[in-house]
């Protein structure tokens, strides 16, 4: 069995040192939530020296709220926007002398896009604009994982260590009880049940089915690198291979 470990990166959170030392793949914030030329550099230059995979973390254009609000868009402004970011992580990261691997989307735009078409294949057409050989990140058994496939990109299934789940394999809203799991016990003994047995259990106390490719924990969850390491040991001691997702 393998897995991959991802975290965003290059957000300004204090923990971007200490979860490159454990995770396997990086997001980096490419300018709509977060991030600029410099930190991009920063971020991909740490990712490269720990042998990190490097992905583009684009978002809406929303600096203020962080990307967690909706900005409505036309598709093709969407499209623009998404490819410009990703265009810009992969011209630092090229001047650095690295490579970049994949694309996973930033806060409202992932949580739009989980369930809706159009906003799925904005993100999926800015892809295939840019690099249509780049990985696709989408939520593991959603409808933006079956558009990613079918538009032919290389699709990789996500889940989370440190996130609540509903009943409907769909995450907890940030302000609702239940949306944040910050033990690194309970993170870790959740990422083996994804792995080895596809289950993970909801806030609703309903099990679900799971088939992840890829583990994320979120760089700002309190105590994420300890999330990060328990999880990555716990991982290995269950024989399951840690590596990046490309």
């Amino acid at each position: 069995m393998k897995i991959d470990l991802n975290a965003d990166l290059g957000e300004g959170a204090p923990t971007d040192a200490a979860l490159l030392a454990v995770i396997t793949s990086a997001n980096i914030a490419c300018g709509g939530h977060a991030g600029d030329d410099q930190t991009m550099r920063r971020a991909v230059l740490q990712a490269m020296a720990r042998g990190v995979g490097i992905g583009a973390h684009p978002s809406y254009p929303d600096r203020e709220g962080f990307g967690r609000r909706v900005v409505p868009m036309p598709y093709d402004a969407l499209v623009d926007i998404v490819a410009r970011q990703v265009e810009r992580l992969q011209r630092v990261a090229n001047a650095a002398g690295a490579a970049l691997g994949h694309v996973k989307a930033h806060g409202a735009l992932y949580n739009v896009a989980v369930d809706d078409g159009e906003v799925a294949r904005a993100i999926g057409e800015a892809i295939r604009r840019v690099d249509p050989t780049l990985i696709a990140v989408a939520l593991a058994g959603s409808p933006m994982a079956e558009i990613f496939r079918a538009m032919a990109l290389r699709t990789v299934e996500e889940a989370f260590i440190d996130r609540g789940y509903t009943a409907t394999g769909r995450l907890v809203p940030r302000d609702r009880p239940g949306a944040l799991l910050t033990d690194p016990a309970a993170a870790a003994a959740r990422a083996v049940r994804m792995v080895r047995d596809g289950v993970v259990g909801s806030v609703d106390g309903v099990e679900i089915r799971v088939h992840a490719d890829t583990l994320c924990v979120h760089a700002d969850t309190p105590g994420s690198p300890a999330i990060a390491s328990a999880a990555r040991t716990a991982l290995e001691s269950a024989g399951i291979r840690v590596a990046p997702m490309a």
